[in-house]
């Protein structure tokens, strides 16, 4: 049974999702975000697809408003007229093509009606070596369903029913040369075009404001360690017990988008209470001068869980992410109790555009 397609494994793929851990080796990224659902709603379009430079929204796409627009001031500046006009093109062209993909996977699984979802998310990203890593992954239903391996240049089908679609296109060959095309060479140049328009924006510093606080449940001391406020989302958090770096006992919340543009993150351990002048948080990132150690100190009121009121996800990305991956949770989990059938018959429809190319 392939994995879901959670809210963490979206926002890992589109790097908001860092490893705070460890200091990171991507300078920056490109993702976009299709989803489309077979039954729209007041709130939920049939189609919405959005793009994200480093984690931040650029773009977006909805079948409401037919338009692709700027979500940002640097590339609303930056971008001529036929820029808008060529991405609104490609974003009717991919909304009738899932709209075609959801009936073929439809008939494939052996459905009659209600709400399905297809999800995609794809892009790349430079790391500080000056190679380039990439990825495609499509789900249906909750569930995955095809990816892209871009070193082996090869679908990873995730059940019988994907492996229809993994066979058609490796048939056809060109589908895998222009997605490692596209994701080796046409997404890093318009990366780094992008990067170019919001250069100040996107590669300016904001330090991490750090709090620590405990909490004693049944015998156990629980310490987290909140930094957020930062920008660039390229952080390192890590809990220390006397010199040595405990990451194997620490559980971590990700780099998660505040409202404003910057990051916020976590990391949490669990200690003996008697040893807890042992504990120390370190917080390493490109805004400080140097990594700073942080202790929790009772007595300073920060042993109350603090709470980041900045800290949400943008609206758009609520939009987007949750509302309409809700309804995809909720699908998968009707069809995890009802099971599949799968249809034989039609393959997955393909746009020819790279860019626009989508599954189902």
């Amino acid at each position: 049974m392939a994995a879901a397609l959670g809210l963490g494994a979206i926002l890992g793929l589109l790097g908001l999702l860092g490893e705070p851990g460890g200091a990171t080796r991507v300078l920056h990224s490109l993702h976009y975000l299709d989803v489309a659902v077979s039954e729209p709603s007041p709130g939920i379009p049939q189609f919405v697809a959005m793009g994200f430079v480093d984690g931040i929204p650029f773009t977006r796409y909805d079948s409401e408003r037919g338009r692709m627009e700027p979500l940002t001031e640097w590339i609303k500046d930056s971008a001529d007229p036929e820029y808008w006009d060529s991405q609104t093109q490609i974003g009717v062209g991919s909304q009738h093509v899932y709209a075609r993909s959801l009936e073929t996977l439809r008939e494939r699984y052996n459905q009659s009606g209600g709400l399905h979802t297809v999800l995609r998310v794809y892009g790349c990203e430079l790391l500080s070596d000056g190679s380039v890593r990439g990825s495609e992954r499509f789900g249906y239903d909750g569930r995955d369903f095809i990816s892209f391996d871009l070193e082996s240049g090869r679908f990873m089908a995730a059940d019988s029913a994907a492996e229809i679609t993994r066979r058609r296109w490796e048939h056809e060959g060109i589908v895998a040369e222009r997605q490692t095309n596209y994701l080796k060479h046409e997404c890093p140049e318009w990366l780094q075009k992008y990067v170019g328009y919001g250069q100040k924006e996107l590669e300016r510093k904001e330090p991490p404001d750090v709090h620590v606080s405990g909490k004693e449940e049944h015998g156990t001391l629980i310490l987290s360690c909140h930094a957020y406020g930062f920008y660039p989302k390229t952080i390192a958090v890590n809990w220390m017990k006397g010199d040595e770096i405990w990451d194997q006992e620490t559980e971590w919340g990700g780099v998660v988008p505040n409202s404003d543009g910057t990051f916020h993150t976590w990391a949490r351990i669990e200690a003996l209470p008697e040893e807890r002048e042992q504990y120390r948080c370190r917080v390493e990132h490109p805004g400080m001068p140097e990594p700073g150690i942080f202790a929790w100190e009772p007595t300073s009121g920060r042993n109350l869980t603090v709470v980041v009121a900045v800290s949400v996800i943008t609206a758009i990305l609520i939009l987007i992410a949750l509302t309409g991956f809700i309804l995809w949770k909720l699908q998968s989990g009707r069809r995890d109790r009802d099971g599949y059938n799968m249809a034989a018959g039609k393959d997955l429809v393909t746009n020819g555009s790279t860019t626009a190319r989508i599954t189902a």
